[in-house]
């Protein structure tokens, strides 16, 4: 259960619509996710969310599709499991296909296994790993 009522499009203030709308036009759909409608009740953090996730997740040196598998991976480290289901489906619109969905899912088991075994051994990094 939500922390936040998810506000209707008639609840919003001026600065929340404003948002609303450039997130309709970037994504090109009517629809507005719970997320956006929860971030609606401060219009500066939505404001400022929109903006940043749009320059990360932009196109650069990585390209979309490996971004959202990334998102997926930190995600699963964090157990958001929104984000899971979000990013797992917009890595989906931009052609994550099963073969790659369950290879993403093997390296993050793997990462997560040994993460917890060099944690718990608490083994000292090698010096050539090291900046």
């Amino acid at each position: 259960m939500g922390t936040v009522p998810l506000l209707s499009d008639d609840e919003l203030s001026a600065e929340a619509r404003a948002v609303f709308a450039e997130i309709r036009a970037a994504r090109g759909t009517d629809y507005i996710n719970n997320f956006w409608r929860a971030l609606a009740h401060d219009p500066a953090t939505l404001r400022a969310t929109w903006d940043r996730l749009g320059a990360v997740m932009a196109p650069g040196a990585l390209d979309p599709l490996t971004k959202e598998m990334l998102y997926i991976a930190v995600s699963t480290a964090n157990g958001c499991s929104y984000c899971i289901h979000s990013h797992t489906a917009a890595a989906k619109a931009k052609g994550m296909t099963p073969a790659q969905h369950g290879e993403l899912l093997a390296v993050i088991g793997m990462a997560m296994q040994t993460n917890g075994l060099v944690t718990g051994l608490q083994v000292e990094v090698d010096e050539v790993f090291k900046a």
